[in-house]
């Protein structure tokens, strides 16, 4: 036999049960329901039997009708009391149980359960650390864990696994208190300040995953809206909508019960807690999407799935959580610590059906991961079991002392205040160095402007300079313009072609002339007699070399005439004596000098 896909609905006077049978046989089905009973057969489905939270009555206005094309049965029954408020319809793993067991072993312990469940249901469930005297005690051979610490001798057989699932080695014959040790430790040696301080000063993307706004927000502000405008309380389950592969998980999961004492229930609450932070932060930073690493972040930030943890008070379970997220996922940012502290009140605020989507999504990441799917069998899927019978009224208490509690950067123990404080004061530090060199460059351009300023200052005074030296030299140019008039008169008729400092050409009678500083020093005439005129050109070349001084030290070259060149004059006449008594040496210089040009004169002077 199959059992059929349904669900329930409800309005005031109508309990309304849809079942899917395809392929059934309209014309040959049964149904039967009594009190809170109800059974269908349409071969081959069977729905054996649907434990409802209210009564249901047999009066003549219950109602049912076949839709061919999908395949369904929507039959409709009257309540008992009209007006009364079923609660829980979308639970349908805890409907699809039987309401009482008929073997003997479960029938004890269905009892058992039941006394529990009576008991939780009348005292006033207390969320403070339960202190017990201390006792010493021979302690178990295997150390449990799981959902309600009801688990052990797990990982004896998973070996291999074990790495990629938790951080606790050999957990079976790890006792809870060396776990939390050595968790602490871990935390301590994973957190790293650099990453921390990069994520708190560049927090761009940070802030960008904060405005994600995932689906329980909006379900909230609804909720919240229609309570303010009736100003009574409504069934929160109205605003949490389940897909049809999450109704068929819950189909899927085997109905049970579970026999908690008051610490287990304690665990298993706060455990909750834990592990809707985790999700709540992987679907912030993820902005809903599911990756490679949405089973990573869940298991790793939550130290109920990874260290095995069972927390005694909500103040532990948010430390824990926020020294994880510090250390170990990608965005390490205090926000999202309070951003998932936040999301985790709304879910709670919205009822078990919000609490058990969200474990349904978990379930689902868990089981398409190859190594977390251990985490499903170890918590999970008792999770998504459990939270379909808890009464709302102790999820509302578990909210309201969740709401109350704080948690700051000085209580995770990780020095956060102290290095933000010290990392502002070396960008303070920072900030006043590059001042002071802002400052410092703004000297130096003042300093190279009022250079530039007197430099300009000199140039235009050494242009003014330049001035009166241009016009001294154009005074001096016409002086040369007049030289040169008289140097065309005494050309006369033909030029006589330059001397070279091997000798005069043959045949030609000239006239030297040396001139310095612009001005004629005098002139030969050619009539002079050869001894005279050897002495005369000693004389003016003497004091043009002191008039005249040569760069590289050049003797002042020398002319001579043919005559000269005929009648050698002796070596001994070859010195004269200047003012001062001393002789100088006629030698003749290998370059010819620039001051020397020869005239010649006319034949009539010869």
């Amino acid at each position: 036999m199959i059992t059929p896909a349904f669900e329930l609905s409800q309005d005031p006077d109508f309990l309304t049960v849809k079942i899917r049978v395809p392929y059934a046989r309209a014309s040959e089905f049964d149904i039967y329901f009594e009190g809170e009973d109800f059974k269908f057969y349409a071969k081959p489905y069977f729905l054996r039997q649907l434990t409802l939270p209210g009564r249901i009555v047999e009066d003549g206005r219950e109602k049912a009708s076949y839709n061919t094309d999908e395949g369904t049965f929507t039959i409709q029954l009257p309540k008992e009391v009209p007006g009364q408020y079923f609660e829980g319809l979308d639970m349908l793993t805890s409907l699809l149980a039987p309401k009482k067991s008929r073997s003997a072993k479960p029938l004890v312990e269905e009892m058992a359960a039941s006394a529990e469940l009576s008991e939780e249901d009348e005292e006033e469930f207390d969320w403070e650390i339960e202190q017990t005297p201390y006792e010493e005690s021979t302690p178990p051979l295997q150390h449990p864990y799981g959902f309600g610490n009801l688990r052990s001798g797990v990982f004896q057989r998973l070996q291999d696994e074990l790495s990629d699932v938790i951080d606790v080695k050999d957990p079976d014959q790890t006792p809870a208190e060396e776990r939390r040790r050595k968790r602490l430790a871990a935390e301590a040696a994973k957190f790293e300040p650099d990453h921390y301080l990069a994520d708190f000063f560049e927090d761009e993307a940070i802030k960008h995953l904060l405005k994600y706004k995932p689906w329980w927000i909006d379900a909230h502000k609804k909720m919240t809206a229609l309570q303010g405008e009736s100003h009574q309380e409504h069934d929160s389950s109205a605003f949490v909508v389940f897909s049809e592969e999450e109704r068929e998980q819950m189909r899927k999961f085997t109905n049970k019960s579970y026999l908690l004492d008051k610490r287990s229930r304690r665990h298993v609450y706060l455990g909750l807690i834990d592990i809707l932070l985790a999700y709540c932060y992987e679907i912030c930073v993820n902005e809903g999407d599911k990756n490679v690493e949405s089973s990573w972040n869940i298991r790793k930030l939550s130290a109920t799935l990874c260290w095995l943890e069972s927390f005694s008070s909500i103040h532990d379970v948010l430390v824990s959580f926020g020294r994880r997220v510090l250390c170990y996922p990608l965005y390490r940012h205090f926000e999202l610590v309070t951003r998932a502290f936040s999301d985790t009140v709304m879910i709670l605020q919205l009822g078990k059906a919000a609490v058990l989507k969200c474990l349904l999504d978990v379930h689902k990441i868990f089981r398409e991961s190859d190594p977390a799917y251990i985490l499903n069998d170890l918590f999970i899927t008792d999770y998504c079991i459990w939270i379909q019978k808890v009464k709302s009224k102790k999820l509302a208490a578990l909210c309201e002392s969740l709401q109350k509690a704080t948690l700051s950067k000085s209580h995770v123990g990780l020095e956060l205040e102290e290095l933000e404080a010290a990392a502002v004061l070396v960008q303070e530090e920072e900030k006043a160095l590059k001042a002071a060199g802002t400052v410092s460059k703004q000297q130096l351009l003042c300093s190279e402007s009022e250079t530039s300023d007197s430099e300009e200052s000199s140039s235009t005074s050494s242009s003014e300079t330049e001035g009166s030296d241009s016009d001294e030299q154009e005074s001096s140019t016409s002086e040369d313009g007049e030289i040169n008039s008289f140097q065309g008169t005494l050309q006369k008729e033909r030029t006589a072609p330059l001397i070279d400092c091997n000798g005069l050409r043959q045949g030609t009678s000239t006239r030297a002339m040396e001139v310095g500083d612009g001005k004629s020093e005098g002139s030969l005439q050619s009539s002079t007699p050869p001894g005279k005129l050897v002495e005369e050109l000693e004389m003016q070349i003497h004091s043009a070399m002191r008039l005249s001084e040569q760069p590289e030290g050049l003797a002042t070259a020398g002319c001579i005439s043919q005559e000269q060149e005929e009648n050698p004059v002796p070596k001994a006449d070859r010195f004269s004596e200047d003012a001062a008594g001393k002789g100088n040496f006629l030698e003749v210089s290998p370059k010819p000098n620039p001051l020397l040009f020869v005239c010649s004169t006319n034949e009539d002077e010869d």
